[in-house]
């Protein structure tokens, strides 16, 4: 099985190899790795951007968490639909407008150069803990099901990824990534399809059933309008859904960076439009997913792992059969790339762009930097992902939404006060804001466990963006 799944993975990372070396014949230079030479259709873009957001740990995490926390996953997944329309018709304007190459740009105009560079640098932070941790729990599963057969450790399976990676997009960059992430996209979204029709095969179920079951399991809950305390209250979800999908879409370089290679800013909003309508029924169809898995486990006495990232991996492995393993193969391999090539590119643009102005210097030394660049981040996701590995825990997706309310906190309240105010900050003391509002975020969610017993969710984000506003009229110039 081992030797089938190595095969599958060099044939998919033969296909990579072959889509970079044809786009990039077509233009490798600083233009087209930071902007595709804003030649990428609209719809290529919108289903690719499907694959990057759904990565390896949605394919993971989603399914397996319906057991503790029902459906209700589906709430925020409403809710990023509206972010990602206030994304199209509020954000995408401007961008255009300005021209920018990546979207913090914005913040040196409004602020100045410290406000744009610590915007630059918070995007930063957050996309390289956030892709290592979507990265790392790929990584593990394939070092589990391929490699750990040969005895070959976890951190030569996680440099080896990483050096794939760094291989087919070091030329082009997001000109290769908008086509690869297509392929990836078809990969992961065939793999989902043919594993829910593998659990209900092993079920014995025709579909007027499936529904049937998925509607009344005792798991199937998608609202919470009965206890507002509670993390999956519906006011709550809802809202974080719209502001993580601001933050983690609208404010970061990686997912606008495919939207400003489109031709237009008409065809970027079709891009961004279509790409959240489909966002909702993948979520939905990795839900029911989950439920299934729970029908399936129950019926066969299967006693699941105590971790929710553990279910799908192991029902695969050990009894869905090898149709359903070869699939969830494949789509861990395409997850392992779709989100990671993307932070890769996004970032390394943030670095040249953003923090060294490579622009100024000549075009050898600009396209040098960036490659030198390109490698040290590539390094960073590495040591990134060992630390995750070394303090490994349960819930991948819930850390990366939890790591991105405080560090996007301060990304969101700059965006806001310089959209929806005139008042011009201090420059100089931006940075201090910035980095003291999600301390005190911290202390205040610890402060409302201790006091109050509650539990402070994805909430904090907007707790975080608001103490930044405040911060910043704070600091107001007379």
């Amino acid at each position: 099985m081992a030797n089938t799944l190595l095969l599958i993975l060099i044939i998919y990372f033969g296909a990579l190899i072959l889509i970079s070396h044809i786009v990039s014949n077509k233009g490798n230079d600083n233009q087209a790795f930071f902007l595709g030479n804003k030649k990428s259709p609209w719809y290529v873009v919108a289903f690719g951007m499907i694959g990057s957001s759904i990565s390896g740990v949605s394919f993971v995490s989603v399914p397996g968490m319906v057991r503790g926390q029902d459906m209700t996953y589906m709430q925020m997944v409403l809710g990023f639909f509206v972010g990602y329309t206030i994304i199209a018709f509020v954000l995408l304007p401007l961008y255009y407008r300005l021209n920018l190459t990546t979207i913090y740009g914005y913040l040196e105009q409004r602020f100045g150069i410290r406000s744009y560079r610590t915007g630059a640098s918070f995007f930063i932070l957050s996309k390289t803990i956030g892709a290592a941790a979507r990265l790392f729990l790929v990584v593990l599963i394939l070092h589990s099901l391929v490699f750990s057969a040969w005895n070959i450790p976890f951190y030569a399976v996680a440099l080896g990824i990483i050096l794939f990676i760094w291989l087919y997009t070091y030329r082009s960059g997001i000109k290769t990534i908008i086509w690869t992430d297509a392929l990836q996209t078809f990969c992961l979204i065939a793999s989902l399809i043919v594993i829910t029709w593998q659990v209900i095969d092993k079920i014995d179920l025709n579909l007027p059933e499936v529904f049937q079951v998925i509607a009344n399991h005792p798991n199937s809950r998608i609202f919470v309008f009965d206890d507002w305390t509670s993390t999956q209250y519906f006011f709550k979800q809802f809202l974080n859904g719209i502001l993580i999908a601001i933050v983690m879409n609208g404010l970061d370089q990686d997912m606008m960076q495919k939207s400003l290679t489109c031709k237009s800013l008409k065809d970027s909003q079709k891009n961004m439009v279509t790409f959240g309508a489909l966002y909702i029924p993948f979520n939905l169809l990795f839900l029911s997913l989950g439920i299934l898995l729970l029908v399936f486990a129950s019926q066969f006495q299967i006693v699941l792992p105590e971790k929710s990232d553990e279910i799908l991996p192991l029902l695969a492995n050990q009894y869905l059969g090898f149709p359903a393993l070869l699939f969830f193969s494949i789509g861990i391999i395409a997850a392992a790339f779709s989100s990671a090539d993307s932070a890769l590119a996004s970032i390394t643009t943030t670095v040249c762009v953003d923090l060294l102005d490579i622009r100024k210097g000549t075009i050898e030394k600009a396209v040098k930097t960036r490659r030198l660049i390109h490698i040290l981040i590539s390094i960073a996701f590495f040591f990134v992902i060992l630390l995750i590995e070394y303090f490994s825990q349960d819930g991948i997706l819930n850390t990366i939404y939890k790591i991105a309310s405080y560090t996007y906190g301060p990304l969101l309240g700059l965006f806001f006060f310089g959209l929806f105010t005139r008042v011009k900050p201090r420059d100089k003391f931006v940075p201090i804001v910035c980095v003291l509002a999600p301390i005190a975020c911290f202390g205040i969610e610890v402060f409302l466990k201790a006091k109050f017993n509650y539990t402070v969710g994805n909430e904090i984000l907007l707790i975080n963006g608001l103490l930044t506003v405040l911060g910043l009229t704070m600091i107001r110039k007379d």
